[in-house]
């Protein structure tokens, strides 16, 4: 029994190979233009023979398919919209994040924008052309989100609006945006929402006090007063547990100001970019308590372990001891949801207190430029999964006052 040839290259995008028991040669291509390959018999025995047959047919796809100018090409603009986001980024007006989902969207090698329209003549993609590659998209990973689909959409309208703004095309090609489904984030819950006995949020807190008193240690480092302070300081200033957030915050950054009386804390490179945070008024205690702790700061010492000059590895301390501390204290799961609880959950409990324990008063705009978000996030993730308040419920079935 004799072995089936390999495949043998002819050049890129097309060659032979035999399968068992056919004695024809059979021609594979790749066929640029619809993003598959083409299969055909050569008709012949021979691999010489086969390779003649093999060329000519890549000849007649590649006469089928024109040649595009190089400056009409969908690459080329790509090109043009990375330089320009980059430029942005450099010079402060976009946030590198922006510009890091834009390249990624664009530059993945598995699905992205380039891969599949970057030979494409930009001047003839239209809505169907981008609806074939959503259907491309759906059959190679179907696993993909609606929110990385969106993100894919939104690229590909940042190229086209590179040629409209260039006179190469008149308009953007209509785009349908994927429909996002709506998953409530994990939070501790807290009373009025729960019974006192079931408050998650103040199990987090004494678990947390009690940790700090016995000095647990986890991979050599003690949980001190520091972790208490840091789920409180979250949670009172509705910033994010990030490199770029809270790890990233200096005595410099902070402002104890009054009428009301809060912190000002100034966010310089967050999520999404330069704010300036208004705590609640039980943040001032909690940043008296870290001064306190360090009696010879600096304006530019971290106020929270500054003694890790890298803070991706402070970061991780915290993660560390939060972990041990959800095992602890039973809470690694919120019952509500099902989804695991991250430090994450601390920001997600700020704004539903701020919510709730306004009874609906509080101004969602204010809320959401306050926590660097949107009102449209905080109304899809937060409050339309939130229980209609007394104060609510009354409203709603009154009948007006004479």
């Amino acid at each position: 029994m004799t072995d089936t040839p390999k495949a043998i290259k002819l050049y890129k995008g097309v060659s032979i190979y035999r399968v068992a028991n056919s004695p024809n040669w059979m021609v594979r291509v790749w066929d640029r233009k619809h993003k598959k390959y083409l299969v055909k018999s050569t008709g012949e025995t021979s691999s010489i023979m086969a390779r003649d047959a093999a060329q000519s047919l890549a000849l007649s796809l590649l006469k089928s398919t024109p040649i595009v100018q190089t400056e009409y090409l969908f690459s080329g603009y790509v090109q043009k919209l990375l330089r320009k986001t980059k430029l942005l980024s450099d010079t402060g007006e976009r946030n590198p994040n922006y510009v890091k989902t834009i390249h990624w969207a664009i530059q993945n090698a598995d699905w992205g924008l380039l891969d599949y329209f970057g030979d494409h003549d930009i001047r003839k993609i239209k809505t169907n052309s981008f609806q074939e590659y959503l259907g491309h998209l759906q059959k190679k990973r179907p696993d993909l989100s609606p929110s990385t689909k969106n993100t894919l959409t939104a690229a590909f309208r940042n190229v086209m609006k590179v040629a409209v703004e260039e006179g190469i095309i008149d308009v953007i090609p209509s785009t349908p945006r994927s429909k996002l489904k709506d998953n409530p984030r994990p939070f501790f819950r807290f009373h009025p929402l729960v019974r006192k006995e079931d408050d998650a949020y103040q199990k987090l807190l004494s678990t947390a006090k009690t940790m700090a008193i016995q000095c647990v240690e986890v991979r050599g480092t003690p949980i001190t007063d520091e972790l208490y302070d840091i789920l409180l300081f979250l949670t009172h200033s509705f910033v994010r547990p990030l490199t770029t957030e809270l790890y990233a915050i200096r005595h410099r950054d902070i402002t104890v100001a009054e009428d009301p009386r809060r912190l000002i804390v100034t966010i310089r490179d967050g999520k999404t970019g330069y704010r300036a945070s208004n705590t609640m008024e039980a943040a001032v205690s909690i940043y008296q308590r870290i001064c306190a702790r360090q009696p010879e700061l600096t304006p530019d010492d971290f106020i929270f372990l500054p003694g890790y000059a890298n803070r991706t590895t402070a970061g991780k301390v915290i993660q560390r001891q939060f972990s041990a501390l959800m095992e602890v204290a039973d809470l690694q799961i919120d019952p509500f949801t099902g989804k695991a609880h991250t430090l994450y959950s601390l920001r997600h409990t700020a704004i539903c207190m701020r919510i709730v324990n306004s009874h609906g008063k509080v101004n969602i705009f204010n809320l959401a430029k306050n926590a660097g978000t949107s009102v449209e996030q905080i109304e899809r993730f937060y409050a339309k999964h939130l229980p209609l308040s007394k104060e609510l419920a009354r409203n709603l079935q009154s009948f007006g006052e004479d």
